[in-house]
């Protein structure tokens, strides 16, 4: 019968554990069919900003207001707002497009930090077509004055107003600055989050010293980076009532088995995809499925969670005990 790669991703129904994530490929239509030939389950489009929604608001609120004052019928040469198809409704466009273009699953992603009028494109990225959606949330505590807990409850309100405005599954992306990530993970759940990726990665601004300005600065991720999600996965499994799925770091084969063994439902990947091409996901799809075979899993619902905390047998090497572990075991002999 062969190996069982199926799996469940926010109630989606996949063909294999391993998504595409929110990159510049799944903008286009060409790529997302390839991405689909190549194996891949499902795939998040790129974000949509509240930063991209309110400037079209902005711009269109001055539009309206402009010379009102010299003619009372100035105001009936603009369309309503509501009808008017700002830059973000392409953003519509392009689920539609791509619910056409491929079959599977199509994830659309909403970038951002507060709740606002911009909130309302949930509900218009669900009436477009998309088949869950995903609410990055990157937000930078940079005003010192803000509390933890002011923090926690901006993210917390900001995934209620969200789940409120949509019938379909809600992802929740988010880092792990948080104090006690396990904690805020079940308040996300309970905030209405039915899944949790993890993690974003928050980009650094870096300064340029010839021009003495900062520039923004981004890297491809590396295997390491795939270590920190893991341990959380690991820790969550079996204890947070929603879907996990896997960011950063995931390059091969044995990275995905990994996040699978954790208790991930699904793996995500971008960054290689750069680096080694669309058709990786074959070759990750077929190493996994090679791996399973020699390790004899019958299926990714045999496989998921076997080592998560739970389930593993040293719990403690996902707490301080890993810690001590890894110091006490480094000789330094390669130096």
């Amino acid at each position: 019968m062969g190996v069982n790669l199926r799996t469940k991703y926010l109630g989606l129904s996949l063909e294999n554990p391993l998504v595409v994530s929110a990159c510049p490929l799944t903008q286009k239509l060409d790529s997302l069919r390839r991405i689909e030939e190549a194996g891949a389950a499902a795939a998040v489009l790129p974000s949509l900003f509240e930063e991209q929604i309110e400037h079209e608001s902005a711009e269109l609120t001055k539009a309206h207001e402009f010379g009102t004052d010299s003619f009372a019928e100035a105001l009936t040469y603009f369309p309503e707002q509501d009808d008017y198809r700002a830059g973000p409704d392409s953003y519509l466009e392009h689920i539609e497009k791509a619910k056409a273009a491929v079959s599977i699953p199509i994830i659309a992603s909403l970038n951002g930090t507060s709740e606002g009028g911009w909130v309302r494109y949930a509900k218009l990225m669900e009436n477009a077509g998309a088949d869950a959606l995903e609410l990055n949330i990157y937000f930078i505590a940079a005003t010192l004055d803000m509390t933890s807990e002011e923090v926690e409850a901006r993210y917390l309100d900001l995934v209620s107003a969200v789940k409120d405005s949509v019938s379909i599954p809600l992802a929740v992306k988010v880092g792990p600055y948080f104090s006690s990530m396990g904690n805020m993970a079940k308040r996300l759940v309970g905030a209405g989050a039915d899944g949790l990726v993890l993690f974003n990665r928050f980009l650094q601004p870096d300064i340029d010293l010839d021009e003495m300005e900062t520039s923004p600065h981004l890297e491809l991720s590396t295997r390491f980076e795939l270590l920190k999600p893991l341990r959380w996965i690991a820790v969550l499994h079996g204890r947070v009532n929603a879907s996990l799925a896997l960011t950063s770091g995931l390059h091969e084969a044995a990275d995905l088995a990994k996040a699978l063994a954790a208790g991930a439902d699904v793996g995500m990947v971008a960054s290689v995809l750069y680096t080694q091409g669309i058709p990786h996901i074959s070759k990750i799809l077929g190493g996994l499925t090679e791996w399973m075979e020699e390790k004899e899993y019958d299926s990714v619902e045999q496989l998921r969670g076997s080592m998560s905390q739970e389930n593993c047998p040293d719990p403690a090497a996902f707490e301080r005990g890993n810690y001590m572990k890894a110091l006490v075991s480094f000789t330094g002999e390669a130096i």
